[in-house]
C-alpha cells in the first residue's frame, strides 16, 4: 500500500506539472501577433488634399483711415503730422519725470497764493508732490497744460515710429477718495 504522504506528493507534483504545462508565454503571443501584422499587405496612403489658392486682394483705399488704427489715434497722428516736435533734452528733469505716468496718482487740488490751481500727485514712494501748469511729469516729457478739480491735462512728446516725435495729449484723473 502507498503511504498517504507519498500519495499527496505525487498528486501535488502532477497538478503542478499540469498547471505549468498549460501556461503560455505572453511575449510569445505578442511575437506571433506582430508576425501576423507584418505578413499583411500595407494599406495605401491617402494623397494630401488639394488646396485652392486664395485670390489676391488689392487694397485700393490707402487714402482712407486705416482699419487697424483706432480713430482717436488716427486723428492725433493726422493733426500732429505737419508739426516738427522734439523733446528739450537740455532742460533739467523735474522730480516727477523719473516715474512713468501710470505710476503717478492725482490725489486732489488746492488754490495757490496767487489763485492758480495746484494739483497734488502721489509718487510710488508715497510722497506727495505739488504741480502746476507748466511743470513736467512722466517719462515722455509730459508738460502740464491744464489742471481742473478732477484731472491734470498733459502734452507728451513721444516717438512717432519714423525717426521723429509727435505730441500726444494725456490726462491724469483724480484717484478715488483722497487719503
Amino acid at each position: 500500500m502507498i503511504d498517504k504522504a507519498r500519495l499527496s506528493q505525487v498528486v501535488l507534483f502532477g497538478l503542478a506539472a499540469l498547471i505549468l504545462g498549460g501556461c503560455e508565454s505572453r511575449t510569445e503571443n505578442a511575437m506571433i501577433k506582430m508576425q501576423e501584422i507584418r505578413n499583411q499587405p500595407p494599406l495605401p496612403v491617402e494623397p494630401p488634399p488639394t488646396f485652392t489658392p486664395v485670390p489676391n486682394y488689392i487694397y485700393s483705399s490707402f487714402q482712407l483711415k486705416s482699419p487697424f488704427v483706432p480713430t482717436s489715434i488716427a486723428n492725433e497722428l493726422r493733426i500732429m503730422s505737419g508739426k516738427r516736435v522734439y523733446p528739450n533734452l537740455a532742460r533739467p528733469l523735474q522730480p516727477l519725470e523719473s516715474y512713468a505716468l501710470e505710476e503717478l496718482l492725482m490725489k486732489g487740488t488746492m488754490r495757490g497764493a496767487s489763485g492758480n490751481i495746484i494739483a497734488l500727485v502721489r509718487t510710488p514712494d508715497g510722497e506727495i508732490e505739488q504741480v502746476q501748469k507748466g511743470n513736467y511729469m512722466g517719462k515722455n516729457h509730459g508738460r502740464i497744460v491744464g489742471i481742473t478739480a478732477n484731472e491734470i491735462s498733459l502734452i507728451e512728446v513721444v516717438p512717432d515710429g519714423q525717426d521723429g516725435f509727435i505730441e500726444r495729449p494725456r490726462n491724469l484723473v483724480l484717484y478715488g477718495n483722497a487719503q
